[in-house]
């Protein structure tokens, strides 16, 4: 029965699609089903419910907020913002953005362990590590290397990471923008920051018509 929903699917909602051409383009409606990282969701759903909404009174809109990568097409979602590089290959794709990561520690532990003063330096210090579909993410560089460190705490949680990291547990790699109030306000200071920070994609996966 899934199997036959997922071949039919796409079907099913192209034939929504060529209704949608007989209504202008700017209007939205319906229930659209959105998934997003807790991180990206909680920066973005700030101005989805002050701007976009608002425009769009026809529209409903369902969040879920879960660093777990849902089947779109299984747990009926319309679209998934996701951080890092799109591998299905049964979903389109649009690339919204390319953001910087950055590697950071508490004040607490850098007073008491030091701050690494290069990449093998690193490698030896305590680690918070982020946890993507059952594997820890490995701190990466601009210039394409990586470094898979021993983790003193893993999480599949952007806010478990960064609570680790702000209570000294170790250093941990995010996306800046996620932790960026904590650098602005002293509570985590960015560890070796005359590296070139890697950018991450951030894309929007839909996995019916390209509408």
């Amino acid at each position: 029965g899934t199997v036959y929903f997922e071949r039919v699917a796409p079907l099913l909602r192209a034939l929504d699609e060529a209704g949608d051409v007989m209504h202008p383009e700017a209007t939205a409606r319906g229930l659209l089903r959105v998934t997003a990282p807790g991180d990206l969701g909680r920066v973005l759903m700030e101005r989805v419910t002050r701007q976009f909404l608002p425009l769009h009174r026809g529209l409903k809109l369902e969040v879920s907020l879960t660093d777990r990568h849902v089947n779109l097409i299984r747990e009926g979602f319309d679209i998934a913002v996701r951080a890092g590089d799109a591998v299905d290959s049964e979903l389109n794709g649009r690339l919204l953005a390319r953001l910087p990561l950055v590697l950071a520690a508490s004040p607490a532990y850098l007073a008491a362990h030091g701050a690494p003063a290069d990449k093998a330096a690193l490698a030896h210090h305590d680690h918070v590590r982020y946890m993507l579909d059952g594997k820890p993410f490995p701190v990466r560089f601009a210039d394409g290397s990586q470094l898979s460190p021993q983790g003193v705490f893993d999480a599949d949680s952007g806010v478990a990471t960064r609570i680790a990291a702000l209570g000294g547990l170790g250093i941990v790699q995010m996306l800046r923008f996620a932790i960026q109030d904590d650098i602005d306000a002293s509570r985590l200071v960015p560890v070796l920051p005359g590296l070139a920070p890697p950018m991450v994609p951030v894309h929007a996966l839909h996995p019916f018509g390209r509408h």
